[in-house]
């Protein structure tokens, strides 16, 4: 309950400080107190805002900038957060030929690469990344794989670490040499090689290399990754996801020099814009998907299959350019010889490519600004259900979405294609798992795992994340070797937000803030400024943590409007260019106008959690000083008091002075409350040293509110109020974090109202993360909790089991002589 304290029970308070609360009541009410005290002159002698009790000794700045965390500012990266004058990045162009051997389930490749040294720096040697070796059995990531838990193992775990202890994976490289084919020194160091150079590369400088190659390819379903086959045993074909093929040029930046970091397997990868012509030979009968545009579609496809792409472009539609029957058809043939397909593509960081005689194939063209997209799903018949539905909408409705909130999808094509990667995503193509079951249902919710193979919503929101990993960090262009994050969470972000635009109650996974909850309070967490191959609950750390602080960003802290600003301008700023997470940082601040560095340490920093409880509210309303109205309101509260126990079991008590009246005086019929001259002329003298506004601050009927909040989770947050009044009217009060700035644990705020208060919520509409509701209200409230019955099963006896087995078996046994014996002709009696 409230207290309820007259102020003259109190210090005594300055008219000028009551004057000044008044005054800031009829103001708009965004000033927290400490704010209100210093700016209206009501702090403490030394000018610091007034202290509540309690205060701890020692106090953690948690609005401490972030400069002498961040990188320096310098000509390459300003301190707003934008390339700077003098910013560079380095280039490399591709010319490929690869051979897919669908018999040998092997690649070989030869690449000719120009690489551009676009830095200050003169370079003796170059960094290549070959991603493939992490299959070797030598490699970093399976050398300090840590042993699974054998409590309750899946089959496919262990089927897994089988597979993996026998399959010889790895890049063979033949051959590298100079433009003009004289052999270069190369060092194989794990998951990169360095080639040496004859002579230093200058800056502005091109060089041109060629690498040759082969791998064996894995077995994607056996042992989940980024890339590798799928075998269907029941048609004896394959399907190919090929990515991380090549030999890539690692990125040389200004910020890590070489990013060399081995590739572990979770820390994806760090690369170079350039342009790539690539051909790719693959059995006939195949159909291929790739990074790029089909250069050579008179040589690959029918004339009837053109003419569906053509129609495709202005349908209204998906149209299918291979249809379900062609794809089933061509699977039962086997191939003639081979093809190749050539795909050229500019101004990406990467390539990719899926080939199989299975493949059903639809496409629709989308326009994007004032580019033409084709929007193309490729997979095979056991997804076609779920596919032909949703596939290519989604890839259209991704590219509304985020480029609304970035900038116009400047590619070509945008490819979804079903195979054995789950989800992973390269420039223009990306690889999604969810399939419906074979009797053509799925699920329609994502609750059970299962539902991630069948579902539509994970095929939904898969081809959504996906596809919108062209945005980031396909085109902006981030460091996921080192920062997983700024890639993952900022496209989960995004995800959230196209999936909300798909229908009402979509049910995505991650952005609401109050599905973090159970994360942010958990243990073994790390703070999202983790190295990406150091993280713990990667999920929950890279994905819906970061997904989660930007979404509060825009809904609570900034506002939509402020934040669709600052975030475009940062999607702008580092368009084809390579942004850390300082630019971030800095690009949202000088954008919005908002200081945020509490906001980045908090959340992107710190393993600290929001829990903000709301510990008592306190209610002052004021001494009039009038001895008819005080008098008769002590009277009335007296009045109005229960009697105590002992005064209600003492009723009719016959007491000394009733026997012995004398013993009355003066006193025994005296009444406390009872106004008196004196004090009517105690209060005239009081009226006569006061001037006029001070008798009119006597008059005021404003009840004074105190709310005593605690910061128990550590991570300053708005306070969001829903104030509920007792003529049923209501109010929302948010009061910014800057709250917490003097005090970062304890801080108690004043609320002047002139109406009685019913109810205080802290943050109704979980819009924090607050991780323990239970203290978020006043008056408290019960937490309503739910529990199931269940009933002891009594185990059975080994001694039962036996003499159940032999029952049955006598059963059995008669049974079968039963129907041993001979039945008369024609069904009738013998």
């Amino acid at each position: 309950m409230a207290l309820i304290r007259p102020f003259r029970a109190a210090r005594p308070l300055p008219l000028r400080a009551l004057s000044a609360f008044l005054l800031l009541a009829a103001l708009p009410a965004a000033l927290p107190s400490a704010a209100a005290a210093q700016a209206w002159g009501s702090s403490s002698e030394d000018g610091r805002a007034p202290s509540a009790a309690s205060r701890p000794s020692v106090i953690h700045d948690k609005f401490r900038q972030l400069e002498e965390i961040l990188p320096t500012p310098n000509g390459f990266r300003t301190a707003s957060g934008a390339p700077g004058p003098a910013y560079w990045q380095q280039r490399a162009d591709y010319q490929m030929d690869i051979e897919l051997d669908d018999v040998t389930q092997t690649l070989e490749g030869k690449a000719r690469i120009t690489y551009r040294n676009n830095s200050p720096d003169v370079l003796t040697y170059l960094w290549l990344q070959l991603d493939q070796n992490l299959f070797n059995p030598e490699s970093t990531a399976t050398l300090t794989e840590e042993a699974p838990d054998f409590e309750k193992m899946p089959y496919r775990t262990l089927a897994r670490l089988l597979y993996v202890q026998k399959f010889r994976g790895g890049i063979t490289i033949a051959r590298v040499a100079d433009g003009a084919g004289r052999t270069l020194h190369h060092t194989v160091v794990k998951t990169m090689m360095r080639v040496d150079l004859e002579k230093p590369l200058p800056p502005g400088q091109s060089f041109t290399f060629e690498v040759d190659w082969s791998y064996p390819i894995h077995d994607a379903i056996t042992a989940p990754a980024r890339t590798g086959y799928e075998y269907f045993a029941k048609d004896g074909n394959y399907l190919y996801e090929i990515a991380q093929f090549f030999p890539r040029m690692a990125a040389y930046t200004d910020v890590t020099g070489w990013q060399h970091k081995q590739f572990l397997g979770r820390g994806e990868f760090t690369l170079e814009f350039g342009d790539y012509q690539v051909r790719l030979t693959v059995p006939d009968d195949h159909v291929v998907a790739a990074t790029g545009v089909l250069q050579n579609p008179e040589q690959v496809l029918s004339e009837v299959q053109r003419r569906r792409l053509r129609e495709a472009a202005s349908a209204k539609a998906p149209v299918y350019v291979v249809t379900p029957e062609e794809a089933e058809a061509n699977e039962k043939n086997k191939p003639a010889g081979k093809k190749t397909w050539v795909f050229h593509a500019e101004n990406v960081r990467d390539f990719a490519f899926a080939s199989s005689r299975k493949f059903v194939w639809d496409a629709w063209g989308h326009d994007s600004g004032r580019k033409q997209v084709m929007a193309m799903s490729f997979y095979p018949k056991e997804a076609t259900v779920l596919w032909s539905k949703y596939s290519t909408h989604a890839i259209v409705h991704t590219l509304n979405v985020y480029s609304r909130y970035t900038f116009d999808y400047p590619y070509p094509v945008a490819i979804s294609v079903n195979g054995p990667a789950r989800g992973m995503e390269y420039p223009m193509i990306c690889f999604n798992g969810p399939r419906n079951e074979e009797d053509g249902t799925y699920f329609g919710m994502p609750k059970e795992e299962e539902a991630r193979k069948f579902g539509k919503y994970p095929l939904i929101s898969v081809v959504i994340h996906e596809v919108g990993h062209n945005y980031f960090p396909m085109i902006v262009n981030s460091d996921e070797r080192q920062w997983t994050w700024l890639d993952e969470g900022i496209n989960s972000f995004l995800q959230f937000l196209a999936e909300q635009e798909w229908e009402e109650n979509y049910p995505s996974r991650r952005g609401e803030a109050a599905k973090i909850v159970e994360y942010m309070s958990s243990a073994e967490q790390v703070p999202i400024m983790t190295d990406s191959d150091s993280l713990l609950q990667f999920g929950n750390n890279s994905y819906a943590k970061p997904a989660t602080a930007l979404n509060i960003l825009r809904e609570t802290v900034l506002g939509r409007e402020l934040f669709d600003f600052a975030f475009k301008e940062f999607a702008r700023r580092w368009k084809f260019k390579r942004p850390m997470p300082a630019d971030l940082f800095r690009t949202l601040e000088d954008a919005s106008g908002v200081d945020l560095d509490w906001f980045w340490h908090g959340w992107f920093y710190t393993n600290d959690h929001v829990d903000i409880a709301l510990d008592a509210v306190r209610l002052y309303t004021l001494d009039s000083r009038d001895p008819v109205i005080e008098k008769g309101r002590l009277s009335a509260e007296k009045e109005a008091l229960p009697p105590s126990i002992t005064e209600e079991r003492n009723q009719g008590m016959v007491r000394r002075v009733d026997q012995v009246p004398e013993l009355k005086d003066f006193y025994n019929s005296y009444d406390p409350h009872a106004v008196t001259d004196k004090d009517r002329k105690d209060f005239e003298k009081l009226l006569g040293d006061l001037k006029d506004f001070e008798k009119d601050l006597l008059k005021t009927e404003a009840k004074l509110y105190v709310l005593e909040l605690s910061n128990r989770g550590g991570l300053v947050m708005p306070v969001l109020l829903d104030i509920e009044y007792a003529d049923g009217s209501k109010e929302k009060l948010n009061l910014p974090a800057e709250i917490w700035r003097y005090h970062p644990d304890k801080v108690e705020k004043l609320l002047i109202r002139q109406q009685e208060i019913k109810s205080i919520e802290i943050d109704r509409q979980r819009q924090t993360a607050d991780t323990d509701t239970s203290n978020n209200a006043w008056p408290p409230r019960p937490t309503p909790t739910r529990f199931q019955l269940f009933k002891d099963k009594m185990p059975t006896s080994p001694m039962k089991e036996a003499q159940d087995a032999a029952e049955k078996a006598a059963k059995e046994t008669a049974k079968e002589g039963e129907s041993s014996e001979p039945k008369p002709a024609g069904g009738g009696s013998p």
